[in-house]
């Protein structure tokens, strides 16, 4: 007989611990999912510690089957996205469940009953807790490793989210895959090089790495650029200065400096450029999890990634140009520099290929450029909204 599924908030240590341990018992079979440390979830996780709860209201939920976990989910409304864009809505995260319908149906519902009896007028996700976090719902290219910091969940996912009346499709997110053969192979991509250094010629754009001895200074200056360039983004919520300083914190465990780039037109910044080593590879093969001792896992991270670096791949994470400084070149200009950075770092550090994402499907310039650099979208992911 089958034990009678019921939903409860998260209230006691326990119950969190049962949240927070849930994903290891959900994908222990599964050869792609990468867990980060466990500590560090646990502070993403904790509203005391992660500085995204100073503008969250929100609470955690378990779907039990008697004593047994089956699905989790977040409901939280962000008060500062609401502030930014003028709307009512509240968000849905940390969705993790077996392939079950009536556990994905009583997630979802607790998550709808939670914001509308605080008036909300819609549903949207996943996110967890933000667009610069962790976010949407992996649909297509399950094969490997996901990069780091992009979501990734079983395929039964998608059905059991649209099997739940209401919920719709959003918007998409697209990740590019760029290779250095087909960097070297496009005659075309040679044509666009040249014309955009004449162009940089003509318009005085400049391209230039990031200042390793004044690093508060250059990612305050990054912040400034990314908040006033995304702002018209879908979904965008700008960095509070907590937010900046965690994730200067926590970029800088494996921040690259050789992969992050200004653009200056007449000597002001507008714009900015950051990849990143996908640090995902070492966090896969050290596989953190509950009980086994952090500095083992610590010590197996850095032994993929200084002395016997499994890394095969880079991220192209970040990407913003200030208004008044789009479509006149700036974009191609550091696609260009960090190809070149590519290329040079490539041979001795045994990169395949870079991943550069997400790209929203409605973001047609971005696209255009991507694809004129020879990259292909593989993967996709997807966001969902219901009414309420």
């Amino acid at each position: 007989m089958i034990d009678p599924l019921y939903v409860r908030k998260v209230q006691s240590k326990r119950e969190f611990n049962a949240f927070l341990k849930f994903p290891w018992t959900l994908y222990k079979d599964d050869p792609y999912w990468t867990p980060q440390l466990v500590s560090m979830q646990r502070d993403h996780l904790d509203p005391r510690k992660n500085p995204t709860w100073d503008h969250l209201e929100g609470d955690y939920f378990v779907a039990w089957r008697g004593d047994k976990p089956v699905g989790t989910i977040a409901v939280f409304i962000n008060h500062r996205y609401n502030e930014f864009h003028n709307e009512n809505i509240g968000f849905f995260g940390k969705f993790d469940l077996y392939d079950d319908q009536e556990t994905a149906t009583a997630l979802l519902e607790t998550a709808v009953d939670y914001l509308t009896a605080r008036g909300c007028e819609a549903l949207r996700g996943p996110a967890t807790f933000s667009t610069n976090d962790e976010c949407a719902l992996l649909i297509d290219g399950f094969d490997g490793v996901p990069v780091v910091l992009m979501p990734y969940n079983y395929p039964y996912y998608q059905r059991l989210v649209e099997n739940v009346p209401g919920f719709e499709k959003a918007m998409d997110l697209y990740s590019y895959r760029f290779t250095l053969q087909r960097l070297e192979e496009s005659a075309a991509l040679q044509k666009l090089i040249r014309v955009t250094h004449k162009n940089n010629a003509r318009r005085n754009i400049t391209v230039h790495q990031l200042d390793t001895n004044n690093l508060d200074q250059e990612f305050l200056k990054l912040k400034n650029i990314y908040n006033s360039a995304w702002d018209q983004n879908w979904s965008f919520v700008p960095f509070s200065d907590r937010e900046l300083d965690e994730m200067v914190r926590s970029l800088g465990m494996f921040f690259d400096p050789e992969l992050a780039f200004f653009a200056v037109v007449d000597d002001k910044p507008v714009a900015f450029l950051l990849g990143l080593p996908d640090m995902n590879l070492p966090l896969h093969a050290a596989y953190a999890r509950p009980g086994k001792p952090e500095l083992v896992s610590m010590l197996q991270v850095l032994w993929h990634w200084k002395l016997r670096s499994n890394i095969r791949r880079i991220r192209v994470m970040l990407m913003g140009v200030m208004e008044g400084y789009r479509g006149i070149g700036v974009e191609s200009a550091m696609f260009i520099e960090i190809m070149d950075q590519a290329k040079e770092l490539a041979a001795k550090r045994g990169w395949d290929y870079a991943d550069g994402g997400w790209v929203l499907e409605t973001n047609d310039p971005m696209k255009r450029l991507c694809e004129a650099f020879g990259a292909d979208i593989y993967r996709r992911y997807r966001f969902y909204e219901r009414k309420l």
